[in-house]
Parts: C-alpha cells; structure tokens; sequence
C-alpha cells in the first residue's frame, strides 16, 4: 500500500523529513506545505530532484487555521509537524478530526502532555498520536529507552547530546542551526529529570563537567530544559537517574552563563536613557547574526548515552555512541538527518500499523531497537557497547 504524507513545515528540518517519507516510506506523495508559498515549491522541487521523480508537490497552508488544516488532512495518512511547537495542540486537534495519524518536532514538554491528554479522542478516531520527536527529544530518549531495555534491575541512564560544527570558530564556538530564542528557552528555566529516585526540577546552565568523547576529544556538558521530555515521568520507579545534558565544545559554557547572569536571558522590558526594550531581545539582535550558520555549512551530532544497572546478575554498564556528518550527496545536515528522519521513521511506523491507536510517549511507541535499527538501515553510525559483553 502506498500512503499520503503532509509535512507542515519546508524548512530545514521538514525538508529532511519529507524526503525522508518520500524515500522510505512507501509514498505516493508527499505534501510539503508551508505558510511560504515560494519555500514550499523550493522544498517540493529539492526533494524530487534529489530522488529523480515527482513525488513532492508544495501546499501553502496557516498551521492556525484548523478548517484550512483538516481540508489538507483528510486525504492523507499521515501528518509530519515541523512548525514551532506552539501550533501543534492545535494540529492534533486537526489530525484527530481528519483521522490522520501525527508526529511532531515538538520541544515543549507541557504542549506534548496536553497532546497526550487526547488519548481517548485519537484512539476513538482510530489513528495514532506520537509527539516530541526528532533528534532530542526523539532520538535521544529512543536510545535511554534501549538502555532501560538493556538491563535486568536498570539503574541509571546519562544522556549527552549536541549538534556542532566541523570547525568551530571562537570566541563561542558553536554555529545555529535553529532560531535563535529556541536556543535560550534551552538555557534558561527549568527541566525536569529524575535524581535519586525522585522527579526534580532542574535549572538549565547547570551541572557543569567535561568528558572525552572520541574522536571529537574533550567536550563540556550542561543542562539544557526540554531534552528528556517524558521520559523521567515514564522511567519514574524503575530507575533513579535519568538525566539529559547537552554537548558544546570547550568555552562555550562560560560565554552564555556570562549573558544568563547579566540578565539578557530576561524578557521583563527594562527602560534605559528613555528606551524601552527586553534584554532578550536586544541580546538576540546582536548575537544570532554572529552565530547563524552560514550555508552550506558542514556540521556533525553527536549522543553519547550511558546505561548503569545489574544483568545476569552482576554490575555492568552499556554505552551507545551515535555520531553523524553533514551529507555531501544530499546537501542535509546532520541535525537535518537526525531530526527530521526520527520524526518521519516514527509516522512510516504509525501509517503502516506499527503503533497502536491513541496519544503516545514517542520512547514507548516502538520498540527502541527496531528505531535504531531503521536509523542504522539510513546509514546512521550506531556503536553499542556493554561491559561486561552481554
């Protein structure tokens, strides 16, 4: 059977997806719509030729718009949201309505509860709800999923994750990938994680090590909020530590816990010699045109994820080491690959059965395994290690 996909979103990120579920996915077509009419030809147009036939066609769509929203869904299988994560309440609202089933890049836990508050209504619709995937939250709380598989008392999981470029450049050492406030609202407030046991409210630019990662050699780790999604609450009684943090290269910490104490992390306007202004606002217009990446730039993610517990009755521990580069054949990133083809190997697996109806935590809707293994079919680097061997 081939299925209908609509990708809401022809930027970056739905780029890759939609190619994604244009490639793998068994699609008769795949709808890459957009608010930008021009970028979601742009986007349709790169995807067909990319795979050297028509299957991509451009839609302009408002992802507020809730009856424009059902019109596009009801001839499809599948919705892929790769819009900001304060329209995707309302898009699960619309797929259920339609019955389509829906995945999204999410990034705000407390949206992705009330999404999963909708259980009753999309299992009575019959399709399935699966949001906050994509690179981190998605892929990076499979793999602590697959941790807490791979013992038989699990203990513990550690989570570190970044995306970075090949060459860094000071003084901040980092390139954006994403809109620049996605990546404060990552930095400042609270997360939550499990520690000793107990769900705990973290502040993010917190908890501050370094660890040798290679090949990439010493990189330093931090809180960051919204990386672990659901999952403490999932795991809550069966390990005592489940913690996310995420990865930068050396000297980049100190720059942006300098701005969060300064106070330009801060939205409150202030008034100074008679201008009104958010710190936040002004800090953003001066630092995202330093720290945007530039196009075609090349640029690597990386997860290094540690499970502790007992099996076959000792101590033992399992690492698993992702890391993926920029596609020269493709031109996408690698934060594209991760992101976008987590969100759309998830809506390949719920268009085909695979998960069952209702509103569902992505690291409980497949199997881990079987995600991993759709990403190493994607040729993405996935080294496991147990110790002792399992």
């Amino acid at each position: 059977m081939a299925y209908r996909y609509v990708v809401l979103g022809a930027g970056r990120q739905g780029a890759a997806a939609g190619y994604d579920l244009a490639s793998r996915g068994n699609a008769a077509q795949v709808v890459m719509a957009d608010a930008d009419a021009a970028r979601a030809k742009d986007t349709a147009q790169r995807i067909n030729t990319l795979l050297g036939k028509e299957i991509a066609s451009p839609a302009v769509v408002d992802a507020s718009d809730s009856n424009a929203l059902r019109r596009l869904l009801e001839p499809a299988d599948g919705v892929l949201s790769a819009v900001p994560y304060f329209f995707n309440l309302g898009i699960t609202r619309a797929a259920i309505a339609s019955r389509t089933h829906m995945t999204d890049i999410g990034g705000h836990t407390q949206t992705v509860f009330e999404q999963l508050a909708l259980d009753e209504d999309a299992r009575a619709a019959g399709i399935s709800i699966v949001p906050d995937c994509g690179m981190g939250p998605g892929l990076i709380n499979t793999i602590g999923a697959y941790l807490v598989e791979a013992f038989d008392q699990p203990r513990e999981v550690r989570i570190y994750d970044g995306g970075l470029p090949q060459h860094p450049q000071p003084p901040w050492n980092y390139a954006l990938t994403f809109h620049i406030n996605g990546l404060t609202n990552e930095y400042y407030g609270t997360t939550t994680l499990l520690i000793d046991g107990e769900l705990t409210e973290v502040e993010g630019l917190t908890q501050y090590e370094r660890l040798e990662i290679p090949p990439l050699g010493e990189l330093e780790a931090f809180i960051t909020t919204g990386g672990a999604s659901t999952a403490p609450w999932t795991f809550h009684g069966r390990l005592q530590t489940y913690i996310n943090k995420t990865l930068r290269y050396p000297g980049h910490y100190e720059w942006f816990l300098a701005y969060k104490i300064l106070g330009l992390f801060d939205e409150a306007p202030i008034t100074v010699e008679g201008c009104t202004l958010s710190p936040r606002t002004f800090y953003h217009a001066l630092l995202a045109p330093k720290i945007t990446a530039p196009e075609g730039l090349r640029d690597l993610a990386v997860i290094h994820a540690i499970g502790r517990g007992r099996r076959n009755g000792q101590e033992a521990e399992t690492v698993v080491d992702v890391l993926d580069y920029y596609d020269e054949a493709t031109g996408f990133r690698a934060m594209e690959r991760l992101t976008g083809w987590h969100a759309a190997a998830m809506l390949i697996f719920q268009v085909s059965g695979q998960v069952p109806a209702g509103a569902v935590p992505q690291e409980t809707a497949v199997p881990p395994a079987t995600m991993l293994d759709a990403f190493r079919e994607r040729g993405v680097s996935i080294k496991v290690t147990h110790s002792p061997q399992a």
